[in-house]
């Protein structure tokens, strides 16, 4: 695998922003930081990430090993998974009065279909700030399916742009989706919210990207001031305005659809032009650690926050917010140095 794919300027920058919207979020802020936003982030770019990679991978070998797919995936996402699921099972029940822990709840976590779970019965049952764990069985399900869909795009030699057209297409029937459920069967909005079925185009707008006009493997020709002065404050503004739109019924179906143009736009920016003001603080030391530590700190950010505040109840958002990170990174480097990193040595081997 080429070295420009081992490090994609502005990648960790923008899984830092991912994790820190759903963190201050979750911290207190929930009416002022969209962490919404934060998770939509994190679908776009796993979706582009992993195309990118399965493009690299095709375009050097003329294959797709699934094999080999699966395993990286489970290598990268199972082991700390199941490590901080197991750590906060273990202080629930030591912590939490008999009878508060599910264990189907439990079983639907372990085996990734939880965000199926809550929209049928709710979120009580499951260890104490594993909520999150809906959006990682939302990733889960794209794994199984979507290197089918590449290699099949691949064998029957699309165009780069008809396989962008092919996902956008799917994109738009995931909408219609949501339409439907939202204006004819007037569904709750964890429906809309949770599934994999009304929740998966956030990944494949960043698939789309990936296979045409891809920032890190096309060269494209790009009119910088046109980019700089027109495109990215058109998305910028797109962006900010889907926030502003209060509506759930808005928030339901278009909201998701917009963000995955706008993103489209700001990935390609921030990847070309990581040298502008705009995006530069994007690749900062702090940045950079943070989003290399994003998958952890994602994964036990929310059962520390609620740690801290069951520990220490009167004290302030500020400080409980500040104390929460502090921990949380101080855990995820751990997780890092003795978790991910071994397996990161195990998939380096399965890429090269």
């Amino acid at each position: 695998m080429s070295k420009s794919i081992r490090h994609i300027p502005s990648l960790d920058g923008l899984r830092a922003v991912s994790f820190l919207l759903v963190f201050i979020s979750h911290a207190g802020l929930e009416r002022y930081v969209p962490g919404g936003l934060g998770v939509t982030i994190f679908f776009f770019l796993s979706g582009f990430l992993i195309t990118t990679l399965l493009r690299a991978e095709f375009e050097k070998n003329g294959a797709i090993s699934i094999r080999h797919f699966w395993l990286r995936r489970t290598l990268r996402i199972l082991p700390p998974f199941y490590l901080v699921l197991a750590g906060a099972l273990l202080i629930g029940l030591i912590l939490d009065p008999p009878g508060t822990l599910s264990p189907p709840a439990v079983v639907a976590q372990a085996l990734q279909y939880t965000n199926y779970w809550i929209i049928a019965h709710g979120y009580e049952g499951q260890p104490s700030g594993t909520g999150v764990y809906w959006s990682l069985a939302v990733e889960e399900h794209f794994y199984l399916v979507f290197p089918w869909l590449f290699i099949a795009l691949q064998r029957l030699k699309f165009s780069a742009r008809q396989q962008a057209a092919i996902l956008w297409g799917l994109c738009a029937l995931v909408l219609a989706w949501r339409l439907v459920l939202v204006f004819v069967y007037h569904v709750p909005i964890e429906r809309t919210y949770l599934a994999s079925d009304t929740r998966v185009d956030s990944i494949l707008f960043g698939c789309a990207l990936a296979v045409w006009n891809n920032p890190v493997l096309d060269e494209m020709p790009m009119d910088e001031p046109r980019w700089k002065f027109a495109y990215v404050p058109l998305a910028a503004l797109l962006l900010g305005g889907c926030l502003l739109v209060r509506g759930d019924n808005f928030r339901e179906t278009f909201r998701y659809s917009l963000q995955g143009v706008a993103l489209t736009v700001l990935f390609i920016a921030a990847i070309r032009y990581h040298r502008w003001r705009l995006f530069a603080w994007l690749n900062t030391r702090v940045m950079v650690y943070i989003g290399l530590l994003s998958y952890s700190l994602y994964l036990l950010h929310l059962a520390v926050i609620f740690g801290i505040a069951r520990a220490l109840p009167d004290m302030s958002h500020l400080l409980r917010g500040t104390l929460s990170l502090a921990i949380s990174i101080a855990l995820a480097w751990l997780i890092y140095v003795w978790v991910e990193k071994p397996c990161a040595r195990l998939r380096r081997k399965l890429s090269d």
